[in-house]
């Protein structure tokens, strides 16, 4: 592993669906997220992260260093329970080890960190209570993402489909077809915001440039080996990085993310947006305070 980063980031993260769902929601009939305020569309830090994990997960295949802690079918507890025996830790011995000192639990969050991508990434808690001596601690991340929100108001529709496979014998004999239905956003651009803390990286998990490289790639490429019909055509149309030349940065977060407009192309257009090309992304690079740079991938 390389050595952990030095330079504090926020970055911005566009993308988009076509006739798709992009994060349903299971308490509203698997409808897309919507606030119901505004009507802007909604998708939750952790369906991007489960992204970003599924792609580091493809591309890396389980290498040394690179394993996914949060992973499809695998019990966090099964884990857990390989740092125990890597670092010959029982069930039995943990609390008298813990009482001679403060060391073990270190070292059990540091062997985490090294083996687990997602967990040096993002954090994570590792604290479960069906087997309380399997503590492996809690930690916090130095990359954390918000909800992502579309740039305009969305109109999630619902569409009737039929299907000739009917699902009963029953049922079979007395119709030829059945009815469903899929709800769909015709279009959406929306808008993600995060931050890399290069000071938790270097206290608490030791995520690298080499990690930080992976990071940029897997937002790049998160949406091209998870494609699904329900949700439609996604892409990440532009990736854009504040880079501080120090640490603990120059700048709120803030005054960063205000340098990233999102408008209409043509703003006198009474059409709702259908492709990217009706907006243009501008960013003020020129009233970034010194010390901060910008990086446009996509």
């Amino acid at each position: 592993m390389s050595e952990p980063i030095r330079n504090r980031y926020e970055f911005v993260i566009l993308f988009d669906v076509e006739n798709g769902n992009p994060n349903g929601d299971p308490d509203a009939g698997n409808m897309p997220r919507v606030d119901p305020e505004t009507g802007l569309g909604l998708v939750t830090d952790v369906c991007l992260k489960r992204k970003i994990r599924n792609y580091v997960e493809t591309l890396k295949e389980d290498a040394t260093g690179y394993r996914i802690y949060v992973k499809d079918g695998v019990p966090l507890n099964r884990s857990d329970a390989e740092a125990y025996a890597q670092l010959e830790i029982t069930e039995k011995t943990v609390k008298e080890k813990r009482k001679a000192g403060p060391d073990l639990d270190r070292k059990i969050r540091d062997w985490m960190c090294t083996n687990f991508y997602d967990i040096r990434t993002f954090g994570a808690v590792m604290t479960t209570f069906v087997k309380a001596a399997l503590n492996c601690g809690q930690v916090r991340g130095p990359v954390q993402l918000g909800f992502a929100r579309s740039v305009e108001p969305v109109v999630p529709q619902e569409v009737t489909i039929t299907r000739v496979a009917i699902t009963t014998e029953a049922d079979a004999e007395k119709k030829e077809t059945e009815m469903g239905r899929k709800y769909i956003v015709p279009y959406g651009l929306y808008r993600c915001e995060g931050y890399v803390s290069a000071n938790l990286a270097r206290k608490t998990t030791g995520f690298s440039e080499d990690d930080l490289s992976l990071l940029w790639q897997s937002i790049l490429n998160m949406f091209e080996h998870d494609r699904s019909a329900a949700r439609g055509k996604m892409a990440v149309r532009e990736l854009i990085i504040f880079k501080h030349d120090n640490e603990l940065g120059y700048a709120p977060a803030w005054k960063l993310f205000d340098a990233v407009k999102v408008i209409r192309t043509d703003p006198n257009s009474p059409a709702p947006a259908r492709a990217y090309s009706d907006y243009q992304v501008i960013v003020e690079e020129n009233s970034l305070p010194n010390g901060i740079t910008c990086q446009r991938l996509g």
